[in-house]
This record gives structure tokens, C-alpha cells and sequence, in this order.
């Protein structure tokens, strides 16, 4: 028998030292004699579940052998997906993601292994197993970078799904990566793959590739709401009814147009998700997305008459979005905003409010608002309520608000909003009080360890 550094060596020592016989370490583990037998004389190779019987008898740590097992069991033979596949599963439950990845990269050589890494990491994407998955979908990713399959771009969306988060560098990262594939999906994933990238790309204010995208995604759900007798029925990767990304690209195209200050062309596009008489027979939940869509028409009027000056539409604005509390922090950003462009007093709001001040996730009657749009949102909110009271000379709160800002900025690793806020402070840097100065000169000590990090050369 072998005595080397390998299982089976180990099991050999183990009953060595324990003085055991196959028989009594048989009854212990539970694995038959003879399977035993010959597993340790190496004519038979062992099953992950037997492994997991193995270690637990040794009374060993439950991943003690994976490496070993990668090794003997993967590495040295032809794998065979009947032990890969259990090997991975269990490295997934126990959060052994280095051996679920050396185990999966040791099979690329061989496609035929491929389409079954890809329907793995596709279970692990729906048991929310997201480390495991986007690992395997790398694998899969970098075995077919040369091919211009639906299964290379289905990779690479549920990369960019798992991968997002609140850092502003990275989600840049994963969206240009991402844009090149999205045309590549199949048709039951685009218009959801083009709305999340509409979103990230709208709290990256990249607002030249949102139009873009808002005007694709509007042609593929017409083209589909065209071609689909019942649009209410949804594929089982599809999240809302067709009829949800027609109306939202017209929304979007709105507020690309609000971006820029066209207001005129704004409202055109408002009317087309305002009143959707093309939509006939509506079903019970487009009845919920036509309602949601004209609230927000008629809360836009108002936004698009106090963004260009008409302070009389405030007040209507504050009263129709009050009663709609899903509104409200929206409705509260743009007032800020508009206040700071027209010099319009809003104490009164801001005092009335202050509850929504604090970032939380926000919903709306057609689900969980996006969270990059949210913390976008709720970073642009803090640098304008420090510009509405630096404006009005209460510098003290300005700054603070600036502060405050400019730390989220560096939480969610925003440059674009740490630089507003660095040179909103060095404006107003001789009205700052000692307190506000040594907090802001911390913040520039994390913002310079931030960008060493950023430009350390890479060896």
C-alpha cells in the first residue's frame, strides 16, 4: 500500500497509528469493506461522497483532503464530471472557492467539460452562489473567447450582474466590458440585460451611451411586442411585461433630454409613456406599469416647469409627490437641484423631509429601484444641499454637507464626486472651522492612499 503523500497514504497512516483494522474503520465510515479495500490498493477511484465519509471517520476538518483530492482525483486522471461535479458542488457549499476554481481550470483543456461548467455555474447563479458561479463563468468566458456564441454573452452578463457593486471604478469596468456582448444575447435576456446596463450607466452619468442604449432597447421590445400576440406573457428570464421596456425607454430618452436642459424635447417624449392607448386589453399587472408611468409623467411635468424656472411649480410638486412616499427621495434630489440653479428658498422642504436624507434603498410600485442609480443619486444629494447652504451663507452646514459627501464619494470610490467636493472645500476653505478642516484633511489622506493603490505599477 502506499505511504506517500496522498489519500490514501494518509487513511493508511491514520489506521496505522490508530491500530484499526479495514473492517473497523469500514463500520466507522460507513463505505463497505471491499470498496474500502479497494480504494487503498488503488483500484477503484473514490467518489466525493466517500471522501466526505472518509474525513468525517478520520474526524478531520471537512475540506482537509480537497487539495490532495484535485490532485489525485482530477488532476492525474481523465476527470470525470461524476466526481468533478459533486467536488465543485461541495466547494461551493463550503466556500472553498480556490479548489472549486483549480478544479475547474484543470478541465478547460478538454471542451467537452465546457457546457457542463456553464449549467453548474448557472445552478449556482440561481441558489445566489454568486462567488462560485462568476468563478466558473471566467472558466467558461475564457475556454470560448474565440467564438461568438449566446453562451460566451450569457457569461459575460451574469459576470456583470454578480459583479456590481458600490464601487463607482468598478461598475465603469464591468460596463464597457459588458456593452461589446449585450447584442450577442438571446432575445429572452436583452431587454433586462439593457435596462440593468441603462442603469449602472445612469449613475455613471455616461449619458451619450445611455441614449444609445434606451433607443436599442426600445427597438428590440417593440419589434418583440410586434411579433408577440399576448405581450403579457414572459419568458422565464424576462422580469416585467414588454410593454415595461417600451414606456421606459421613452422615460429614459426624457431624462437624457432633461440632462441637457431640452426640455421641449423632454416632454415629447413624456407624452409617449404618459397615455400608451396602443396597448390594448391591458392585464392586471400592465394596468400597475401604465399607472406607475403616468405618476411619473405628471411628477416630471412639474420637475421639467421648476427646472426651467417656474418656482410657482414647486409647490404643486411637493404636494403631489407627498401622499407617494416611493417618490419622495427622487422628487427631494431634483428639488435641491433646481433650488441651487434658480436660487429658490426651499428651507421648508429640506426641514419637512429630513427623514429621506439618509441613504436607504428605495422602491417603487414596479419593484426595487436600481441600487447604483440610488447611491448616485443620494451622493449628487449631499454636494447639493452643501452648495444650497453654502449659497445661502450658512457655511458651516455647506461644509459639513460637502464633507459628508465627499466621504461617500470615497466609499463608493467616486471620482468624479470626490473632485466636485475637493474643489467646492478649496472655494470655501477659509470659512471651514477646525473641526470640518482636520475631517476634510483626513479624507484627503484616504483619497491620496486611493490613488497610490490606483497607480501602483503592476509586476
Amino acid at each position: 500500500m502506499e505511504t506517500t503523500a496522498t489519500i490514501r497514504g494518509e487513511i493508511v497512516r491514520y489506521l496505522q497509528n490508530h491500530r484499526m483494522t479495514i473492517n473497523q474503520f469500514a463500520r466507522i465510515s460507513g463505505i463497505n469493506s471491499g470498496t474500502l479495500s479497494n480504494i487503498l490498493n488503488g483500484n477503484r477511484p473514490m467518489s466525493m461522497n466517500q471522501l466526505d465519509r472518509i474525513t468525517e471517520g478520520m474526524e478531520f476538518e471537512e475540506v482537509h483532503f480537497y487539495e490532495l483530492y484535485i490532485t489525485e482525483s482530477i488532476f492525474r486522471t481523465t476527470p470525470d464530471w461524476r466526481r468533478l461535479g459533486p467536488f465543485l458542488e461541495r466547494c461551493a457549499e463550503l466556500d472553498k472557492l480556490d479548489c472549486l476554481h483549480r478544479a475547474a481550470r484543470m478541465t478547460l483543456e478538454n471542451i467537452i467539460y465546457v457546457p457542463m461548467l456553464f449549467d453548474m455555474a448557472e445552478l449556482f447563479f440561481k441558489e445566489e452562489k454568486h462567488k462560485a458561479a462568476a468563478l466558473l463563468y471566467e472558466c467558461v468566458a475564457e475556454s470560448e473567447k474565440f467564438q461568438h456564441s449566446e453562451r460566451l454573452a450569457l457569461c459575460h452578463y451574469r459576470l456583470f450582474m454578480v459583479g456590481l457593486s458600490d464601487n463607482v471604478d468598478d461598475n465603469l469596468k464591468l460596463a464597457v466590458s459588458f456593452e461589446q456582448y449585450i447584442n450577442r444575447l438571446d432575445e429572452n435576456y436583452q431587454l433586462d440585460a439593457y435596462r440593468k446596463l441603462i442603469n449602472v450607466n445612469i449613475s455613471l452619468l455616461r449619458w451619450d451611451t445611455v441614449e444609445v442604449l434606451a433607443k436599442k432597447m426600445g427597438q428590440i421590445a417593440r419589434l418583440q411586442y410586434k411579433n408577440n400576440f399576448n405581450s403579457a406573457i414572459m419568458n422565464d428570464e424576462q422580469e416585467k411585461p414588454i410593454v415595461f421596456y417600451i414606456l421606459y425607454s421613452f422615460l429614459i430618452l426624457a431624462s437624457v433630454c432633461r440632462e441637457s436642459g431640452n426640455f421641449g424635447e423632454a416632454l415629447s417624449y413624456l407624452s409617449l409613456y404618459e397615455n400608451p392607448d396602443w396597448i390594448k386589453t391591458p392585464s392586471e399587472q400592465e394596468i400597475i406599469i401604465i399607472k406607475q408611468f403616468k405618476e411619473w409623467a405628471r411628477a416630471n411635468r412639474y420637475l421639467y416647469r421648476l427646472m426651467s424656472g417656474h418656482s410657482d411649480a414647486l409647490s404643486e410638486y411637493v404636494n403631489y409627490v407627498e401622499s407617494r412616499t416611493d417618490e419622495i427621495f427622487p422628487a427631494l434630489c431634483n428639488i435641491v437641484v433646481a433650488a441651487n440653479r434658480h436660487r429658490i428658498n426651499i428651507d421648508y422642504i429640506i426641514e419637512r423631509f429630513r427623514e429621506y436624507l439618509i441613504y436607504k434603498p428605495q422602491r417603487n410600485q414596479l419593484g426595487k429601484v436600481s441600487e447604483q442609480v440610488t447611491m448616485n443619486q443620494h451622493a449628487r444629494l449631499l454636494t447639493e444641499l452643501g452648495i444650497y447652504y453654502l449659497n445661502s451663507k450658512k457655511f458651516n452646514r455647506g461644509l459639513v454637507y460637502i464633507v459628508d459627501s465627499m466621504e461617500y464619494s470615497i466609499k463608493i470610490n467616486s471620482d468624479r464626486g470626490m473632485l466636485r467636493c475637493m474643489g467646492i472645500f478649496e472655494q470655501f476653505r477659509h470659512a471651514a472651522t477646525e473641526d470640518i478642516l482636520k475631517r476634510y484633511n483626513e479624507l484627503i489622506r484616504d483619497v491620496q492612499k486611493l490613488s497610490v493603490y490606483a497607480w501602483s505599477p503592476q509586476v
